[in-house]
């Protein structure tokens, strides 16, 4: 079994900086992809950014220059630092991970339960 929890969302105004968290535990091998995405209400579910295990990076159009993501191989965690947030950034936001596990060496794509990040104007 493997567990992604996030932490960090919350209430924030326009303008303002958020820092998401979200660690991986359990039965893991080798983290590969990590990386965040977002649902808004009546959307559907979409990129943020990604960071592979070697720390390559790729970011949706509409949070360039805004955020970054990063991560921490040693912790199993990956972050997203946002800044200038809009209150279109408004979304539940999910980490992701692609995986080896080590119960029967199998590949996982696994997600978070998700953290709200709320952007008031």
């Amino acid at each position: 079994q493997v567990q992604l929890v996030e932490s960090g969302g919350g209430l924030v105004q326009a303008g303002g900086s958020l820092r998401l968290s979200c660690a991986a535990s359990g039965r893991i091998f080798r983290l590969n992809t990590m990386g965040w995405y977002r649902q808004a209400p009546g959307k559907q579910r979409e990129l943020v950014a990604t960071i592979t295990s070697g720390g390559s990076t790729n970011y949706a159009d509409s949070v360039k220059g805004r955020f970054t993501i990063s991560r921490d191989n040693a912790k199993n965690t990956v972050y997203l630092k946002m800044n200038s947030l809009k209150p279109e950034d408004t979304a539940v936001y999910y980490c992701n991970a692609d995986l080896v596990s080590s119960w029967g060496w199998s590949s996982v794509n696994s997600w978070g339960q998700g953290t709200q990040v709320t952007v008031s104007s």
